[in-house]
Order: C-alpha cells, then structure tokens, then sequence
C-alpha cells in the first residue's frame, strides 16, 4: 500500500470545521504580509482549524481565533488532515 499523499488547498476552499496543517503561502506574498502571518502564529507546518469562512475566514491556530480577509486567506494554502 503506497502512503496518502496530501494535496494543498486554498485555506479559502476548505469547509467549516476542518482541520488542516499550513504548508506556505502564494510566492508572490509581500514580505510584509509573510511576517505579519509568522506572527499571528500561522507558520508552516502549524495545525489550524476552520471556524468560519463568511463573511471572513475565521481559524483557531494555537488556542487564538484569527479573523483573515479573503484576499489574505486565498494566499495561504494547506493540508488536510485526517
């Protein structure tokens, strides 16, 4: 049996109530942007879990709730995990 491969996804495409691990941002992310993300927390591969994606996406990362535009969350991608 070969192993699960995990398939990165738009932090924007994954429901409610999911539990995914960071795996990195879009490359054309302004630096900026990147350091703000580390310090919130969101670090590749840190466990997050969806809370809610409208009217923002909202994710628990590290017992902290994160409110992210959308614009800011297409850029981000992870894995789900099991």
């Amino acid at each position: 049996m070969s192993p699960a491969t995990h398939e990165a996804l738009r932090l924007t495409g994954i429901p409610k109530g999911t539990r995914a691990n960071l795996a990195h941002f879009d490359a054309d992310i302004p630096a900026v942007l990147a350091e703000q993300l580390h310090a919130y927390g969101l670090v590749p591969p840190h466990a997050i879990q969806v809370l809610r994606q409208q009217p923002l996406t909202v994710v628990l990362c590290e017992q902290v709730e994160l409110a992210l535009e959308h614009e800011i969350a297409h850029r981000i991608w992870v894995e789900a995990t099991p």
